[in-house]
């Protein structure tokens, strides 16, 4: 079937985080869903589980894993054994538990700031040092891994866990095998778990693809955990599953036991949508790719245009445009300015670490016409306080 991403569906009625926290007359686009209807399988599952009328506890579909399998490798070219695989009602809850399965040791969790804010702050929520290597920033605005810079600092701090979140939230890098092998080979020598969030693996665009890391060889595989999840990929995030890939049977049963008691299973409806998802979704997703390309595409000229004094990382994976205000000439920070001078709600690049500011997030999977009228507010916002070409004053009016 053909599906219309272009036909508005009215969240505010939804109870949806995105739309609901925000007055009336703000654009939200900051939270990571997308505001299109899920794949037609997956909502004809879910209403046929609905009809059922009962809702206990319930078991893992016996298919679901057979599915995961096939998608992984078609998708991935990764071959994985069915019972590597542990299912968890969210990638946030994977490497908190990742970080807890180390904690025995006492040591660090190492991050690539600027980044998705739970990978920042799961060193604190297990009280464990929060260790630090940025990603590097051209003159062009690409980012990048100093391979160099990466291995003099995991051999001066000795992490316990890095986090590593491929493709890249929030500057939305697709890393290339190089970059992969380099900081894999880093973490093998130093004793390093890489944790890698790999929860937008599928929504990649062409000239790019997705190599989890733990693919390389099999000793990378025997010190990674991957967390995956068909919810950014299929916009069924609210139903809550998630999967880690734990190759190594004795470090999947820490995994496991880090979170009895405290980490809930997968519900019923989460598990009906991944099945139909997995099943049943290909032709839905390779539409919402297409669309969602077209976005970014219109997104990065308007940018490029019309959005003076800002620039934007090329998008290779994900659905979230990082854009530079730092030579905007917008006083403060400017998040707040394209919320109370022109009514968009992005995300406050300062939630992504120290790295983060003067910066912002933007989620581009909307209806087109969502999209540009955001885009000529904050045009418009920029022209009204006769911003651009200057460079930013911080959010202190310093530099």
């Amino acid at each position: 079937m053909i599906y219309d991403f272009d036909r508005p569906v009215d969240r505010r009625i939804s109870d949806s985080t995105k739309w609901s926290s925000v007055p009336p007359d703000v654009l939200p686009l900051p939270i990571a869903d997308m505001d299109f209807l899920a794949p037609e399988p997956v909502r004809r599952a879910l209403q046929e589980r609905v009809e059922h009328g009962v809702f206990g506890y319930g078991v893992e579909p016996p298919s679901l894993r057979g599915l995961v399998c096939r998608h992984l490798e078609q998708g991935h070219g990764w071959r994985v054994s069915p019972e590597a695989i542990v299912f968890l009602p969210g990638v946030i809850s994977g490497f908190n538990l990742v970080v807890r399965a180390r904690l025995h040791l006492g040591r660090g969790v190492l991050t690539q700031p600027p980044v998705y804010p739970p990978v920042l702050g799961a060193a604190g929520e297990a009280g464990l040092p929060a260790l630090s290597v940025p990603l590097s920033l051209d003159s062009d605005g690409r980012y990048g891994v100093d391979l160099d810079g990466f291995a003099e600092e995991v051999a001066r701090t000795r992490p316990g866990v890095f986090i590593l979140c491929n493709p890249h939230n929030p500057v939305g890098r697709v890393f290339s095998r190089e970059e992969l092998a380099g900081m894999a080979a880093v973490c093998l020598r130093h004793d390093v778990l890489i944790c890698s969030d790999e929860i937008h693996c599928d929504l990649v665009y062409p000239g790019h693809d997705h190599l989890p890391v733990a693919a390389l060889d099999p000793e990378v595989g025997r010190r990674t955990v991957t967390l995956m999840a068909p919810s950014k990929t299929y916009n069924i995030a609210g139903l809550n599953c998630a999967y880690a890939v734990i190759e190594d049977l004795d470090l999947r049963r820490r995994f496991v036991e880090a979170g009895r008691g405290l980490v809930g299973g997968v519900s019923i409806m989460g598990y009906t949508a991944a099945v139909a998802a997995y099943a049943e979704g290909q032709e839905w997703l390779d539409q919402v790719l297409a669309y969602l390309r077209g976005n970014r595409d219109y997104l990065s000229r308007f940018v490029r245009e019309e959005l003076p004094g800002i620039g934007m990382s090329e998008v290779e994976g994900t659905f979230l445009a990082w854009l530079d205000c730092r030579r905007a000439g917008i006083a403060g920070d400017p998040a707040k300015f394209f919320l109370e001078q022109a009514r968009v709600c992005l995300g406050d690049g300062r939630a992504f670490g120290r790295e983060g500011e003067g910066f912002v997030r933007l989620n581009f999977a909307c209806t087109r016409s969502t999209l540009a009228e955001a885009l000529e507010r904050m045009r418009a916002a920029l022209e009204a306080v006769g911003a651009g070409g200057q460079e930013w004053t911080g959010v202190d009016g310093q530099p």
